[in-house]
C-alpha cells in the first residue's frame, strides 16, 4: 500500500485520511464474515439433508471448504488490524512531526 510508506509526499492527513478509509472497508469486510459465520454453518448443514443436527455440524466442520472459510476469516481480520497499526502509525509521525516542530519553534526564539 505505497499511500502510506514514508517517502509518500502527501500531507500526513491525506495519508491518514487514505489509510483510516482502508481500514474502514477492510473491517467492515472482516465483520462480514464474522458475523454471517453462523448463517453459513447453518446453509452448509441444511444442504446436507436430514441428518442430526450434531453430525451435520461435525461433517460441515470437518470439510475442507469450511477450514478455508475459517481460514478466509482470519486473514481477513489480519488485514483489517494491519490497516489500523498504519492508521495509528501515522497519528504517531503526526504527533512527532507537531512535537519535532514546536521544539524548533522554540529553539529559534532562544
Amino acid at each position: 500500500m505505497a499511500p502510506h510508506s514514508i517517502g509518500d509526499n502527501r500531507p500526513l492527513s491525506e495519508q491518514f485520511r487514505l489509510a483510516a478509509k482502508a481500514w474502514v472497508e477492510a473491517d467492515a469486510a472482516a465483520s462480514l464474515l464474522e458475523e454471517t459465520k453462523s448463517a453459513v454453518l447453518s446453509e452448509r448443514m441444511t444442504a446436507l439433508g436430514d441428518m442430526p443436527v450434531s453430525r451435520a455440524e461435525m461433517t460441515v466442520k470437518a470439510s475442507p471448504e469450511w477450514r478455508e472459510f475459517i481460514e478466509s476469516m482470519v486473514k481477513t481480520r489480519q488485514a483489517a488490524n494491519l490497516a489500523k497499526v498504519k492508521v495509528e502509525w501515522l497519528r504517531m509521525r503526526f504527533s512527532e512531526q507537531q512535537s519535532f516542530e514546536a521544539t524548533a519553534r522554540a529553539e529559534r526564539r532562544m
